[in-house]
């Protein structure tokens, strides 16, 4: 049940400007089993599928279920949606720094971070298009689309939007979806089922043999796209909207942080809240 919640959250991630599943399912704790069971599907299908399903339920019933109310909420309170959505991406830096300092950590990885994050920053901000833009592909290039899309969606803190623009494929990616051109989505389901079972398998051995130094490249990539959240109708000033955008981000934040470990913070609410009970029969038996 809770890997079903979870990929409702994770869902929300996938739909969210700035904030990626792949980045939630690393706050989650998720990221590594889900890259395990992909990566070796078939070594243990049965145990793999059990586990993924759930996941993957979650994770369609989340975009379903979000993915109106956030066109909604942008198309009518496009500040304060964003800026709620930028809580939530830094309610998850404190969490996702965790992770990356989860085994053998020392201060040689900032520098990794750093550099990760500058690449990042130019790729979003001095991006210029590596490839001419697509618009009548052969069947590669739809192919390459579809291992694009998986590679953006799987590893974390990569932009999807930057990679595919690089690539040329961006228009084709959205106008391929709008007219539900088959002779393009055909073969690029072909690349994104190749480029999950292949990228899960290359992620998996990445982190099984250099942890801290993936997650360190991951996150300075999480960073760097931080910026893309807002945009400019989020401008603040000395106004209404302004105080409350940034109480909407303070809130963003808190829920953020509350969800990267929901299973182990109602623990907390709960012993909480045994421990007052408790507190209150004490007092009632030394006032009697």
């Amino acid at each position: 049940m809770y890997n079903f919640l979870k990929g409702i959250i994770v869902g929300i991630g996938g739909i969210a400007p700035g904030l990626s599943g792949s980045v939630l399912l690393v706050i989650l704790g998720l990221y590594q089993k889900t890259i395990t069971a992909i990566g070796t599907l078939f070594k243990d299908f049965k145990k793999n599928v059990a586990f993924l399903f759930p996941l993957c339920l979650g994770f369609g019933v989340g975009v379903i279920i979000f993915s109106k109310i956030v066109d909604f909420l942008l198309g009518n309170f496009e500040m304060y949606t964003r800026f709620a959505f930028l809580g939530l991406v830094l309610g998850t830096v404190p969490l996702f720094y965790k992770e990356v300092k989860k085994e053998g950590f020392n201060k040689k990885y900032y520098i990794v971070i750093l550099l990760s994050a500058i690449v990042g920053f130019s790729l979003f901000f001095l991006n210029k298009d590596l490839f001419p833009v697509i618009t009548n592909p052969n069947i590669f290039q739809s192919v390459l689309l579809g291992i694009a899309v998986a590679g953006s969606s799987i590893v974390p803190g990569v932009d999807s939007a930057v990679i595919l623009s690089s690539l040329g494929l961006y228009e084709l990616y959205v106008g391929s979806i709008a007219d539900f051109n088959l002779s393009v989505l055909i073969p690029a389901g072909v690349g994104l089922v190749i480029g999950v079972l292949v990228i899960s398998f290359i992620m998996n051995k990445l982190i099984s043999k250099f942890y801290t130094m993936t997650f360190s490249i991951i996150f300075g990539l999480f960073l760097s796209i931080i910026p893309n959240v807002l945009n400019g109708s989020c401008a603040l000033g000395f106004n209404a909207n302004s105080v409350i955008s940034i109480i909407i981000l303070i809130l963003g934040f808190g829920v953020s942080y509350f969800l990267g470990d929901i299973k182990g913070n109602i623990e907390k609410i709960k012993a909480l809240i045994k421990k007052t009970k408790n507190d209150d029969k004490e007092i009632k038996k030394l006032t009697e």
